[in-house]
């Protein structure tokens, strides 16, 4: 037995993207008594500026852009009270494919070796029994949540402390539900074929996903965990929603268990099963 808390670490690529996928384990979890970390490997710069001015339109301040994301990051954990925040501050590569990708001290060009041995310092600090990021593919190809995924493994690899690991995943029914949605509020347009199958291949099968967390008493602080991220409202097609369809879409975060020592069965509705 130990007096260390249980901890849950997240690690995302950018401010708003602890909201999105998985706000409702850290409020969740929180509310249980879990310790919950959240590490933020960039620092958004790529994101929309004051008025919605876009990346590499005139007026755009990246630098500007930072400081005004680090401050709703703050808000947002305050919403979702997580107990740490740790930045590291990379900058922000942008989409795939951008000039940003290319820029010197962008995450996407930071060795994965320096990134890990950060990451593994705050890991040898937090101790955490749970770790979440994203998949090898970041989910949708983007190359900060690669990358976090990335440097995430190795320094998971470099510890070898954590019994539970995790990557977000959406199962394919919700995902078409998704796509439903974002028609009906007129956000999607027809796609080409070629458009489709990619669509069609982000997430899993549902029985594919390992860990599915009920988190219907929290959907309300994942809503204002997003709110809090207005500069970027132009982006996030959620808050459109309103909170009663949110909660109704966004009430159940999965995930596929990538690593256990516990031996708890699949599939789970609990992170910490196997740990309490």
């Amino acid at each position: 037995m130990t007096d260390r808390p249980l901890t849950l670490m997240a690690v995302h690529a950018h401010p708003d993207d602890e909201a999105t996928s998985t706000g409702g384990v850290l409020a969740r979890y929180a509310a249980e008594g879990i310790r919950t970390v959240l590490v933020t490997c960039t620092d958004g710069g790529c994101g929309d500026g004051p008025g919605g001015v876009k990346p590499g339109d005139d007026g755009h301040d990246p630098a500007a852009v930072a400081a005004m994301r680090r401050k709703e990051l703050r808000e947002s954990c305050d919403v979702l009270k997580i107990s740490h925040l740790e930045m590291l501050d990379y900058a922000d590569s942008g989409m795939m494919g951008w000039p940003s990708n290319d820029a010197p001290g962008s995450f996407w060009q930071t060795p994965v070796e320096e990134g890990a041995a950060r990451l593994a310092e705050l890991m040898e600090r937090y101790r955490p029994d749970v770790v979440v990021t994203y998949d090898e593919n970041g989910f949708y190809g983007h190359p900060d949540h690669i990358q976090a995924n990335r440097i995430t493994m190795a320094a998971l690899e470099m510890t070898e402390l954590t019994p539970k690991v995790y990557w977000t995943t959406m199962p394919h029914s919700a995902m078409q539900r998704f796509g439903e949605m974002m028609r009906e509020f007129g956000d999607m347009p027809e796609l080409d074929p070629a458009e489709a199958a990619a669509l069609a291949e982000i997430g899993l099968p549902d029985d594919e996903v390992t860990t599915w967390v009920d988190t219907t008493g929290f959907s309300d602080q994942k809503f204002d965990s997003l709110a809090a991220h207005a500069s970027q409202g132009e982006n996030i097609f959620f808050l459109k929603m309103g909170k009663e369809r949110f909660g109704e879409l966004m009430s159940l975060e999965t995930y596929v268990r990538v690593k256990d020592t516990t031996d708890a069965p699949l599939p789970e509705d609990d992170l910490f099963a196997g740990l309490r």
